[in-house]
């Protein structure tokens, strides 16, 4: 009988009623009656360019067709573009940012190396690292003294010889902080002078109020990972990309998995996204941003409960339970009979789980107004 391999993995709190994560999740799915705000999604687009493009390429029966290995030209020209990354920058579309995430950590790291991460973070990126490397550093970030994310200075701190890849979730998954441009030129600095990587995971970088590269500073040095699945509302059909410099690209090339390609149908709808995009990125970015703020009034209700980062980057937040006695586990439980999907911290975090519940809030408007009301109902029934 094979053996499980065992590497640093989140720990998925499965509500009660369930066997499996699975079963949970496909529970969240199906029910249509479910707000989802745990998963980051976006669900504020209409029937819009992106919707009509994926029709027309199924009408077309594109499907039946494998599409360019590395992703149809157009697309990646347009990538590059929307990055302002045109000028000796490569990149391969993939299924997905975390597919790109699994082999940037692949390529990057041998046996002895050792990678820095963040705690909270994107628990599935220590995951990779520990696969191929030696060991991850997971640097607890979650204070106000270094702003609620990884600094430069943290990450001298934590370094070593054998240090070779830092990662940065810009902005945070799920706090929502982001990087200044003298903290990315600082980073930028950091790899060059330590001829190390620093894998840029940018997914939500749209929705930040401003954002910088390191791959702008230290281009040889930056992988940056880009993702279809927030921004512009397409997490279901898995597309993504990773950018670098040739000679990083080319590396990368020699241990593709999706050889045949990523999905055709989601490319067209991709490359409709990025070519519509100013039609409608104003109108999600100020529905995000009135969101946060219904929240914010419902939190400010609760004696001990507190958001870490506000205004967040991201489109999504941490609310802080631990000093009302209230366990986010149990307030994500409550709010699921409400028909409203969050997550308890645990997901993000192996220190700092048990304080917080998770909130992304690129819904309607209206469902988020629930959620408030719902929440606060919550903290009344379960506080000690």
């Amino acid at each position: 009988m094979i053996s499980p391999k065992k590497y640093a993995k989140a720990a998925k709190m499965i509500p009660k009623g369930f066997k499996t994560a699975n079963e949970f999740f496909n529970y969240v799915y199906t029910d249509d009656e479910m707000i989802w705000m745990g998963q980051n999604t976006n669900h504020l687009h209409d029937e819009n360019g992106i919707m009509e493009a994926m029709l027309e390429s199924i009408k077309k029966r594109d499907y039946c067709k494998y599409p360019p290995s590395e992703g149809f030209p157009e697309l990646k020209e347009l990538v590059l573009k929307d990055l302002g990354l045109t000028d000796g920058f490569e990149i391969l579309i993939t299924a997905g940012g975390t597919e790109s995430l699994y082999l940037c950590t692949n390529d990057i790291l041998g046996p002895e190396d050792n990678t820095i991460t963040s705690d909270p973070g994107y628990l599935i990126i220590d995951n990779f690292a520990s696969r191929f490397g030696d060991h991850v550093k997971s640097v607890p970030i979650y204070n106000k003294k270094c702003g609620y994310k990884l600094t430069p200075d943290l990450v001298r701190e934590n370094m070593d010889k054998n240090t070779k890849l830092v990662v940065l979730i810009d902005p945070l998954n799920p706090l929502g902080s982001c990087y200044t441009k003298e903290e990315i030129k600082d980073f930028a600095d950091l790899a060059e002078d330590n001829d190390i990587y620093m894998l840029h995971d940018i997914t939500y970088r749209d929705f930040a109020r401003d954002h910088h590269l390191v791959a702008d500073y230290a281009p040889e040095h930056a992988l940056t990972i880009y993702s279809f699945s927030k921004i512009y509302g397409m997490a279901g059909m898995r597309i993504g990309g990773v950018v670098g410099v040739p000679d990083v690209i080319n590396s990368l090339r020699s241990i593709v998995i999706n050889d045949l390609g990523t999905n055709i149908v989601a490319q067209r709808g991709a490359i409709a996204a990025i070519k519509t995009k100013n039609q409608w990125i104003d109108r999600i970015r100020n529905t995000t941003r009135g969101n946060q703020k219904i929240i914010k009034q419902a939190v400010d209700q609760v004696e001990g409960a507190f958001i870490p980062v506000y205004p967040s980057d991201g489109n999504m937040m941490a609310i802080d339970l631990y000093d009302t006695g209230i366990k986010p586990l149990d307030v994500a439980e409550y709010l699921l009979d409400k028909k409203i999907f969050t997550r308890e911290g645990s997901y993000t975090s192996k220190l700092f789980g048990h304080r917080y519940l998770r909130v992304s809030y690129s819904v309607p408007t209206k469902d988020v107004e629930y959620f408030a009301k719902c929440f606060l109902e919550a903290v009344e029934a379960l506080k000690p």
